[in-house]
């Protein structure tokens, strides 16, 4: 046989006479790795799978087509149809069964669209599921079609126990009086342990076995179901004897009239009456005909969970599955159909077996109603362990189910795991009770495919292009939102547990579950977010910006995390729901080998999440610092979210400290000191920006019109201790006093409501609400250029003023003025003089740097001041600026030196 490869499948299929890795690696190389251990009986060879040779699969027919009619059938055919018919009508029986299958269909259509749109591995619903909704949604909405099958085989074993009894049973059908197999809840356990313990041998032995033996079975319950349809028209008029499990009446026999006009005429409409299976005989109503009525089309998934077991899954799960459909949804109108017009309404509520007694040849019957709910049985066995073990190898739930991944190709395991559940499912008293909660937890999952395919025709992803295009976005929600309503009306109570259990998980999986932290494919929700997303950005136009809705939006610059980590946190804090992105610049240029910062950007983004902060992350590759740094502040975000603040750390000369190593740090983490260690740190004494350039990034920066902040000491901030209200810290300080420029009119400019702003968005993040607001500022003016003569002192007006503004800005603060502040004389220079910097005195310096330092005692947790206009040109000057907020600031708290040019705050409505 020769070798095969198709284009648009990852498979590669090679013959057993032929050495597989000689044949691959002559094909595609010897250096590509090679997985022998995958269970799905594939050798994984770098991006290709080679089915194993000696692993047989099975094809459209009796993989897909057989397995689903049976598990539709189920218990349903032959046991409930009495109870459908007899209690609803004829009418309402078919409205029941159209409306189920248009669900259904729309279902169908959605597992065809997400089945030929890619690679179908085991798992089946599952897997299309959680490579389309990501690792939480696909692991909840997993999860309880996991617990589905199991409720579903609990369902079909208790249907099969029932069949035994009313045919081997005390005064059985089959039997007469003559005896059979003893009858009470103890024996009908048994009965169903029995059962199920052959279920879990048959599916040790293999799901293949079960493929291949389903089209027997198949053929077996066919026959049946003819000679069920032929009896109709050839059985005579009879009387029909109760079985002996129904005690609520006292009349022995049951008319059976065959084909009568006037029985269908009494047939039609819906005449509730009593379960005779229940304890109490629980009065029918319309939603517990409903739920055992949705059990004869869950089985449509039978077919989808065989997905590991196909030859091509994408091509046989959507012809098998519609095949199917429609065999039993004509299956089932003519069995109402004839039922109704056949059989009184008294038989009908109080023989649910009545297919039995009327047929040509009643071992017809049994066997059918004995091979029907057992095959089912076994097909949800299968599938659900098929699932567990789907759920395993994505390592849904870490280790607690990571002993369930098979490598031989069946998972023990996991079908142990199944059974066990199983085992407790059969428990339950009631056939009908089950079918119940069988129904809820299999609309739960009709509404979740349906949700996906939906979404993924929403998101309009270029690579949703399935084979299979009979389907479209209003089918997807046709599906949805006939799930939702059916799943409430049947039982709100049950649809409510199962809603909420899904919501728990999905939030369990998000917060706990490894595939979560690292999803190892794409997730539907990314997708629409990224629709939506761009749709609003294109909304967002910055021609409308106003000042009242200004939120700060935020580029930090930082050199390396390691030693900025508070100060991150802080900004985070900061944002008030504005825009936050992290800057980096490399200094380099592009060699032809790659992007050279693709690795590093990936140590960012784990950054993000151990930090636990909302930000963006933009790097940039530069042949200088400066150039970087102006790059980012001119291009970073996209449409109207741009930042119009840029932040950096203070220049000087401290001692650096590395918080993802210290052993007291709230930031420690060895996350980033694998592979010699990512972020590294500046080493003390080491080589530091040159002063000019830092100083000219910072006239860059406002030379593109954008609000800059130098900040300080902010390794002495303990984020921990604010938010935990420490009473050593009361206080976020603001000072509206410009240095070289003192002036009572400093708290009215841009310059200070900008920093008064930051002050007010700080104070009103969480944990940060129980500080005091103080603004400070000086009554002296300054001699600025061109005035010879000091203003006269304002006095009280000064402090009244300021409290107005405070008041018209609804910012709650205290103002203090202070009176010491030593005055600057700077009449005698030009404004572009170059020895501005170099002569202002030492000891005005050292004075006002007192008089802050002492407020900052008295438990502050961080200060604003005024940032003076840097240099331009000359290099000394640069150096001499510096010094300048070096001694100024020198053993302050936490401190952010601000120069705002846009105006953000506004006192109107």
């Amino acid at each position: 046989m020769a070798e095969t490869l198709d284009p648009l499948s990852p498979t590669v299929n090679i013959s057993p006479r032929i050495g597989i890795l000689q044949k691959l690696r002559t094909r595609f190389g010897r250096n590509v790795p090679i997985n022998r251990n995958n269970s799905e009986g594939y050798v994984e060879f770098g991006e290709f799978r080679v089915e194993r040779p000696g692993i047989k699969k099975v094809g459209t027919f009796a993989g897909v087509f057989c397995p689903v009619v049976l598990s539709m059938f189920s218990a349903l055919v032959f046991i409930r149809m009495g109870y459908l018919v007899g209690n609803a009508g004829l009418l309402v029986t078919l409205a029941q069964f159209a409306v189920a299958y248009l669900i259904v269909l729309f279902t169908v259509t959605s597992i065809c669209a997400i089945s030929t749109n890619g690679a179908v591995e085991g798992g089946g619903v599952y897997f299309m599921l959680s490579r389309t909704l990501g690792p939480e949604f696909g692991g909840a909405i997993g999860t309880l079609f996991f617990f589905a099958n199991v409720v579903s085989s609990a369902l079909c074993i208790s249907a099969c126990t029932e069949a035994l009894v009313e045919n081997f049973g005390t005064n059985g059908y089959l039997v007469g009086e003559s005896g059979g197999i003893p009858d009470s809840w103890w024996y009908r356990f048994l009965y169903r342990s029995v059962l199920n313990a052959v279920g879990l041998g048959v599916s040790l032995a293999g799901a293949s076995l079960f493929a291949r033996t389903s089209l027997a079975i198949w053929v077996t319950m066919l026959v049946c179901l003819a000679s069920a349809f032929l009896s109709f028209f050839i059985t005579s008029p009879a009387q029909i004897e109760k079985p002996d499990s129904n005690h609520l009446i006292n009349t022995t026999y049951l008319n059976y009239t065959g084909l009568s006009v006037s029985t269908l005429a009494s047939n039609l409409y819906p005449q509730y009456g009593r379960d005779y299976t229940t304890a109490s005989g629980q009065l029918v109503d319309f939603a517990s005909v409903l739920g055992v009525l949705f059990t004869g089309v869950t089985g449509v998934m039978a077919g989808a969970n065989m997905s590991g077991e196909l030859k091509h899954p994408s091509r046989s799960i959507p012809r098998g599955t519609l095949a199917a459909l429609l065999f039993t949804a004509a299956s089932y109108a003519a069995l109402s159909l004839l039922t109704a017009a056949t059989c009184s309404r008294e038989l009908l509520q109080n023989n649910y077996v009545y297919l039995l007694p009327i047929n040509v040849w009643p071992p017809f019957i049994a066997v059918g109603m004995i091979v029907a709910t057992f095959s089912a049985a076994l097909s949800n066995l299968i599938g659900a362990s098929r699932v567990l073990e789907a759920l395993a190898k994505d390592d849904i739930f870490g280790f607690l189910l990571r002993p369930m991944v098979s490598r031989s190709g069946n998972p023990v395991l996991a079908v142990v795991v199944s059974w066990a559940l199983v085992q407790v499912g059969v428990a339950a008293d009631s056939l009908n009770a089950i079918a119940q909660v069988n129904s809820v937890l299999f609309m739960t999952s009709y509404f979740a495919i349906n949700l996906a395919c939906l979404g993924l025709e929403l998101a309009s992803a270029p690579n949703f292009r399935p084979t299979f295009r009979q389907f479209s976005w209003a089918t997807s929600l046709a599906g949805l939102c006939g799930s939702a309503a059916l799943m409430f009306s049947l039982r709100a109570l049950y649809a409510a547990g199962g809603a909420l259990a899904a919501a728990g998980l999905v939030l369990a999986l998000h917060l706990l579950s490894p595939a979560a932290a690292e999803p190892k494919w794409g997730s539907l929700s990314q997708a629409l977010i990224f629709h939506q997303v761009r749709k609003y950005l294109l909304l967002l136009d910055p021609r409308r910006e106003h000042v009242k809705f200004w939120r700060p939006q935020m580029l930090l610059l930082v050199a390396s995390p390691r030693q900025s980590a508070p100060l991150i946190d802080f900004v985070n804090d900061q944002k008030k729901g504005g825009l936050f992105v992290l800057g980096h610049v490399r200094v380099g240029r592009l060699d032809g080998a790659g992007d050279p910062l693709a690795e590093e950007h990936q140590y960012w983004l784990k950054l993000i999440d151990h930090l636990k902060v909302k930000a963006f992350v933009e790097l940039c590759l530069a042949e200088s610092v400066r150039s970087g740094a102006a790059h980012l502040a001119r291009l970073s975000g996209l449409g109207a979210m741009k930042p119009d603040t840029v932040l950096l750390g203070f220049w000087d000369d401290a001692q650096p400290r590395d918080f993802f190593r210290e052993p007291e740090s709230p930031y420690r983490t060895e996350l980033f000191d694998a592979g010699g260690g990512a972020f590294p740190a500046r080493r003390a004494g080491a080589a530091r920006l040159p002063p000019a350039e830092y100083v000219r990034i910072l006239s860059d920066v406002l030379c593109v019109n954008k609000n800059v902040c130098i900040c300080r000491h902010f390794h002495l901030l303990d984020m921990a201790a604010v938010e935990r209200k420490s009473p050593s810290l009361k206080y976020i300080d603001v000072w509206l006093v410009d240095l070289l420029a003192p002036s009572r009119e400093e708290a009215f400019s841009v310059r200070g409501l900008f920093a008064l702003q930051l002050a007010a968005v700080v104070r009103s993040a969480r944990g940060w609400q129980h500080l005091q607001l103080r603004v400070h500022t000086t009554r002296h003016a300054s001699l600025t250029v061109g005035s010879g003569d000091s203003p006269a002192p304002d006095g009280p007006p000064l402090q009244q003023r300021l409290e107005e503004l405070l008041k018209l800005l609804r910012i709650n603060a205290t103002t203090h003025i202070i009176s010491d502040w030593p005055k600057l004389d700077l009449s005698r220079w030009s404004d572009t003089d170059e020895d501005l910097y170099q002569r202002v005195p030492a000891t005005y310096l050292k004075t006002v740097n007192s008089i802050v330092r002492e407020r900052c005692e008295q438990g502050t947790a961080v200060t604003f001041v005024q940032l003076s206009a840097p240099p331009r040109e000359a290099d000394e000057l640069c150096e001499q600026y510096l010094q300048v907020l070096d001694e100024f600031t020198k053993d302050l708290s936490p401190t952010i030196l601000v120069r705002g040019l846009k105006s953000v705050t506004s006192t109107s409505l």
